[in-house]
């Protein structure tokens, strides 16, 4: 269920909307190309389940910006098929951050690519940038990604990849992603996390990370030094980053 769909349509323009406490996601775009979101409010309490804010599969040529989103799942969630998608200006929280995923549902699936993540903070959530695929098979792929000028604060899982999601450990016990992620951009990052790991990179062993990078990254847990967790993930760490890069 959702408040407002889009699907295989063009041209879409939503200015100052207000989506109030939806069953379950607000707003989402399916198949859908050259589309401007802007001074959007979403608004649900944090712990309502699957309400996330705005969701974007299979479409191309979206712009989300200048908008407020808080809810009780993912701010915006990006699923597969999405390319050159830019998320600006944006003000997330409460709810589970700015999501990639999840992926590999599928064994066919396409892949997300040319994703801009830019000035954007994240207040109380469970997640901040995130990218999420099933333990599964998948020919999918996660490309030329961009993080940069974010704010966290109290963020539970600032900075994460997670290849090995299976909830419940149902259907997909003990195997690999096959998720294919390169070529992503973790730039000037600063804030404090929720907890001690505030840097975790759990990709999978059939497929590991490649070419990420850290720059000007500073995220702090209690105002101490952090953690970062590197698993299967390969890249660069420049300029000043905390905590420690483990690539």
């Amino acid at each position: 269920m959702k408040t407002l769909g889009f699907s295989n349509s063009k041209n879409i323009h939503i200015k100052s909307l207000t989506s109030l406490n939806s069953q379950m996601f607000h707003i989402v775009f399916n198949g859908c190309r050259k589309v401007r979101v802007k001074d959007v409010k979403v608004l649900a309490p944090g712990n309502s389940p699957n309400t996330d804010g705005i969701h974007v599969q299979l479409s191309s040529d979206v712009n989300i910006v200048h908008s407020e989103i808080r809810t009780g799942d993912d701010c915006v969630s990006i699923g597969p098929g999405t390319s050159d998608l830019r998320i600006e200006h944006v003000a997330c929280g409460p709810g589970h951050g700015i999501s990639i995923g999840s992926l590999a549902r599928e064994l066919n699936e396409p892949g997300v690519q040319r994703v801009t993540v830019k000035a954007v903070n994240l207040t109380g959530t469970t997640n901040g940038v995130r990218i999420k695929s099933w333990g599964r098979p998948s020919n999918g792929f996660v490309q030329r990604i961009v993080f940069q000028n974010i704010v966290m604060q109290d963020v539970q899982n600032p900075i994460i990849i997670d290849q090995h999601y299976c909830p419940d450990n149902f259907n997909c016990p003990r195997q690999a992603s096959g998720i294919e992620i390169r070529d992503v951009k973790y730039k000037m990052i600063w804030g404090t996390s929720a907890s001690e790991v505030a840097v975790k990179f759990d990709c999978s062993s059939k497929q590991p990370c490649n070419s990420l990078r850290l720059e000007n990254v500073n995220l702090t847990y209690n105002e101490q030094e952090a953690q970062a967790f590197c698993n299967n993930a390969a890249g660069t760490a420049s300029s000043w980053v905390r905590p420690e890069s483990c690539l």
